[in-house]
């Protein structure tokens, strides 16, 4: 019986993992990929697929052959008007579906080749702006806007508490990745909407990890403490996870295996950590070897992350979580020492957001947008400095910082240097520029 249930749930895997399915979602989507069409034996015309082809001969979808229509190869045809489509069920003509198809390219190179992607078309153009939306909600670049707006403006606490949650999150999905070292779904079929990520591995989702993660980290955490209904902050909760989730599978980045992998790994992870967040924001505040124990442990993982596998964007983003949680939990941990951190008291909850007037819409909007110039000024200053330092620290030449960039001794510090202090500014620099500025 137990061996039933394994032989099942590995077939179940295997089915979830099939690229096919993505591309199907794709077409009802209204996403066309513009592939060639080839003639078969039958005389039957079918969409050349040769990634998938790939995928399979290199031993199903542990294989470490990256493959995608972000690749420049001779199998792919770009910007030919009038091109016939091929979906996951064969080719159909473009001009059949009943709305005007749209040609688009992916937004941002590919972060390890440079590569451009294909055009494809988009035929529903409300879900093509709803799941781009969507798979922002995951990046990187949202959560660094998103978390100094809440702790600025709403709740440092909560604020301080989710940066830990992301951090750590970042860090078990990428060495996860590296580990498992499963490909982007094989295209054709599947049509790439997104390049940028294409180069890199791709069980669990990240973006599923952290889009599910945060949203209800912050629901948890923000529940009992504001007072809001229950109800309206898990779906608020849930909407925002489901919609990272499937945009991943719009953008032709993740199986659906991968994404529900990531969903649940997420919560797994919440699981633990939240139990224990009080303790480890307590720690940071009080404890005198504190900020040892912060620089020791993620400076560890960095390590750790980069050493399961050569260098990449998404290993960098890890590391930049890291030193960006570096940076928050030591700022916490001085605005503490120096009785800066001045978090509301038990009494007072559960809080409530005080009336909406144009005063405070401005006053909030000022205190991001100072805030916001702050920290682009220093991650400007700091990458300006850190890069041409560390290249001659280590004998390489500085006038290709993307190569430069490529080598671990080079990433990893300047990752960590510069946003720790991006960090540390958030936490500590900003609120007491706030204080003289009378914003507080």
């Amino acid at each position: 019986m137990a061996n039933d249930f394994v032989k099942n749930f590995v077939q179940m895997c295997n089915y979830l993992q099939d690229p096919r399915h993505v591309a199907r979602f794709q077409n009802v989507c209204g996403v066309k990929g513009t592939f060639p069409v080839k003639a078969t034996d039958s005389g039957e015309s079918e969409p050349d697929c040769p990634g998938l082809r790939k995928r399979g001969q290199q031993g199903g979808p542990s294989s470490d052959v990256s493959v995608g229509n972000g690749s420049a190869g001779d199998a792919q045809v770009n910007g030919m008007q009038g091109d016939i489509t091929a979906g996951p069920d064969g080719p159909s003509a473009a001009a059949d579906d009943d709305s005007d198809p749209v040609r688009a390219k992916p937004l941002r190179r590919n972060s390890l080749t440079g590569d451009v992607g294909q055009e494809f078309l988009i035929h529903n153009k409300f879900l093509f702006y709803l799941f781009t939306f969507g798979t922002e909600l995951g990046n990187e670049m949202f959560f660094i806007v998103f978390f100094p707006f809440l702790f600025w403006n709403i709740d440092a606490l909560v604020s301080r508490r989710l940066i830990v949650v992301w951090a750590w999150n970042l860090f078990v999905g990428q060495s996860t990745k590296d580990m498992v070292r499963w490909s982007r779904p094989a295209s054709p079929p599947v049509v790439k909407v997104e390049v940028f990520y294409n180069s890199e591995y791709s069980m669990p989702s990240t973006h599923a990890m952290t889009g599910t993660a945060i949203p209800f980290c912050l629901f948890m955490l923000t529940y009992g403490r504001w007072q809001y209904p229950f109800l309206f902050g898990f779906c608020v909760a849930l909407s925002w996870s489901v919609l990272v989730c499937v945009s991943r599978v719009y953008m032709g980045m993740h199986s659906i295996l991968e994404v529900i992998t990531g969903f649940l790994y997420s919560l797994l992870i919440l699981a633990f950590f939240h139990p224990i967040l009080d303790k480890i924001d307590s720690f940071y505040m009080m404890d005198h070897f504190a900020p040892l124990v912060i620089i020791v442990s993620h400076v560890s993982l960095g390590l750790v992350a980069f050493s399961l596998d050569s260098w990449s964007t998404s290993r960098g983003d890890t590391a930049q979580a890291l030193g960006t949680g570096v940076g928050a939990a030591i700022a916490t941990h001085v605005n503490y020492q120096l009785g800066l951190l001045l978090d509301p008291p038990l009494s007072s909850l559960p809080l409530t957001l005080p009336p909406m007037s144009i005063g405070l819409v401005v006053r909030s909007l000022l205190r991001f947008a100072i805030g916001v110039a702050v920290i682009l000024v220093t991650r400007m200053g700091m990458k300006a400095v850190t890069i041409p330092f560390l290249c001659r620290l280590f004998g390489l030449p500085s006038d290709d910082v993307r190569q430069a960039r490529q080598h671990m001794k080079v990433e990893l510090p300047y990752r960590y240097i510069v946003y720790s202090v991006v960090g540390f500014s958030c936490v500590c620099v900003v609120p007491v520029l706030f204080r003289i500025l009378n914003l507080a």
